[in-house]
């Protein structure tokens, strides 16, 4: 027999070195970034949307695979995947991204492997140029681009996308279900207050005109880009609010006020928190949009 003498203190040390791993490793998985609650809700027939932590999702269930808008940040994927498979067993086969942010397209580069993804020119543009100062690296652009308007037909229904103009940024992309009388506006409709994108090309005096040519199309239901969905007078409210903001702001650069007073009127007026991506994009970019 051959016996193996193992010191006390060897053992101590041993055993103190499996409890630091052990409790290296709990710390490990209970500091990872846990998913994100995601909520899926029926619009209209074979039209659901994903809300929750990016942007609103649209899923448009056909008989030869499923068409997505935006497909959110890129942690989110898994989730998405589950929600659209508790509705259907279709493959998701086309995403259309409704512009280039990474709560509305960070999830491209896990789909792209087995989905066609579709964006203006500007936001493919936008996400090769890293216009977004925030966004996570590693983005992937679709691979189809259009720069008017474009159609995807699959099962026999149809979703149509439009650029009508610049607002949130330079390729903002509106989906059009025609079927179902229902719009997609991405951000330029999202929240209760715009957040206009100059670095990305966007444009307070030109959202409201964009916004015009989408509301002569024949709908009666808005998904937003964040929000809960609402209809054509929610729209044009929104549209209308933007258009009082933008000559509330122009009035103050007349005026002759600071960057900092009017930055403080956004917050006292319109909630604009003082560090938000809309104080840091917005008010500079207005001011020297609206002089």
């Amino acid at each position: 027999m051959i016996r193996i003498h193992v010191s006390r203190t060897l053992l101590t040390r041993i055993s103190a070195a499996v409890l630091f791993l052990t409790l290296a490793w709990i710390a490990y998985t209970q500091n990872q970034p846990q998913p994100a609650k995601l909520t899926l809700n029926k619009v209209k027939d074979d039209l659901y949307e994903i809300e929750g932590d990016g942007g609103n999702v649209a899923v448009y269930i056909t008989d030869e695979g499923v068409i997505l808008i935006d497909d959110k940040f890129d942690q989110d994927h898994q989730g998405i995947v589950d929600q659209v498979k508790s509705v259907t067993n279709q493959p998701i086969k086309y995403i259309i991204n409704t512009h280039y942010h990474s709560d509305h397209s960070g999830g491209n580069t896990k789909f792209l492997p087995t989905a066609e993804i579709i964006s203006t020119a500007m936001a493919r543009t936008n996400i090769l140029e890293h216009k977004q100062s925030n966004a996570a690296p590693g983005m992937s652009p679709a691979r189809i681009t259009f720069t008017t308007e474009t159609a995807v037909y699959l099962g026999g229904k149809e979703v149509r996308a439009y650029y009508l103009g610049r607002g949130h940024t330079n390729g903002d992309a509106v989906i059009y279900f025609p079927a179902l009388r229902t719009l997609h506006t991405g951000d330029l409709m999202a929240g209760t207050s715009p957040l206009i994108d100059y670095n990305g090309g966007g444009s307070v005096v030109e959202w409201t005109k964009t916004l015009d040519s989408a509301l002569k199309l024949d709908f009666d239901t808005v998904i937003p880009g964040h929000g809960a969905v609402t209809n054509k007078a929610g729209l044009l409210t929104y549209r209308n609010n933007v258009e009082k903001l933008r000559n509330r702001v122009t009035g103050l650069v007349h005026e002759g006020k600071s960057q900092d007073e009017i930055a403080k009127v956004m917050t006292d007026e319109y909630k604009w928190a003082p560090g938000s991506l809309q104080q840091q994009w917005s008010v500079p970019g207005m001011i020297a949009e609206l002089k």
